[in-house]
């Protein structure tokens, strides 16, 4: 288990949000913090410390007026950091090779490939056949159904799938990427604790994974530890000190 840090861009500035309450109406969000640093001194920091696997995430879609924005922060993180940051946010077949050229080592996809509450099999043979799969990341970030399971969902986190996270599901999606990023969406940014349940499933997981979502405390890591058996990497949001929270960034950069 190690600690991945994280870079999230919104209308231009690196900020912390209430994942849940992200919308492209209006390009609102409840905000936790925004930073007065931009993204390529976040990535000289974790750069500085030996950090590497990062996510570089960029919050609004395509349509915004400040897209371009949040696309020249992220180019000038990865290429602060070349080799140590993935960038994702709007990611497809056609700007991928631009963030791998500047320094990118993988490229994040959801929305692309879990096109209109599905998985599209054809769009994520496009992906692979742009980028291999040694640079793809898939998002599977979740949120929890009523039945107590949890499935994908894609577009700032608004829309389910009909993919439930089931270990058959990491498993099947294991031979088409490098990685998987999970956030808990229910949890995110809420500092209230990370979904446990969800650890338990993605421990599972073939391939490296992350998590994220709700993690508030040293305490959270240590269960997240115990319950992933150390096979699940996890990142940190508003509870870090460097988004206003209180958890030492530096205590976790030594992990």
């Amino acid at each position: 288990m190690r600690f991945r840090p994280c870079i999230d861009i919104h209308n231009g500035k690196v900020k912390q949000i209430v994942g849940g309450t992200l919308s492209d109406r209006g390009d609102a969000a409840r905000e936790n913090y925004v930073s007065e640093r931009d993204a390529s001194w976040y990535a000289s920091l974790y750069l500085r410390d030996g950090l590497s696997g990062g996510h570089v995430i960029l919050l609004n879609p395509a349509s915004s007026p400040y897209y371009e924005a949040d696309r020249q922060q992220a180019l000038s993180a990865v290429r602060t950091a070349p080799g140590t940051l993935m960038v994702g946010g709007g990611i497809n077949p056609d700007n991928a090779e631009e963030y791998l050229a500047a320094g990118a080592s993988h490229v994040i996809v959801t929305s692309y490939v879990f096109r209109d509450g599905h998985l599209e099999e054809e769009r994520l043979k496009n992906m692979l056949e742009a980028v291999g799969k040694r640079h793809l990341v898939l998002d599977l970030s979740c949120r929890r159904t009523a039945d107590g399971g949890y499935r994908i969902v894609t577009d700032r986190w608004q829309k389910f799938t009909d993919l439930s996270l089931t270990e058959s599901l990491l498993t099947d999606l294991s031979d088409s990427c490098d990685e998987f990023l999970v956030h808990g969406v229910d949890v995110e940014g809420k500092v209230s604790g990370p979904e446990l349940e969800l650890i338990d499933l993605l421990r599972n997981s073939p391939i490296p994974v992350t998590y994220a979502g709700g993690i508030s405390a040293m305490e959270d890591i240590v269960r997240i530890r115990e319950r992933g058996d150390s096979r699940v990497d996890f990142t940190v949001g508003s509870a870090l000190d460097l988004f206003g929270g209180h958890l030492p960034y530096e205590k976790l950069a030594s992990i």
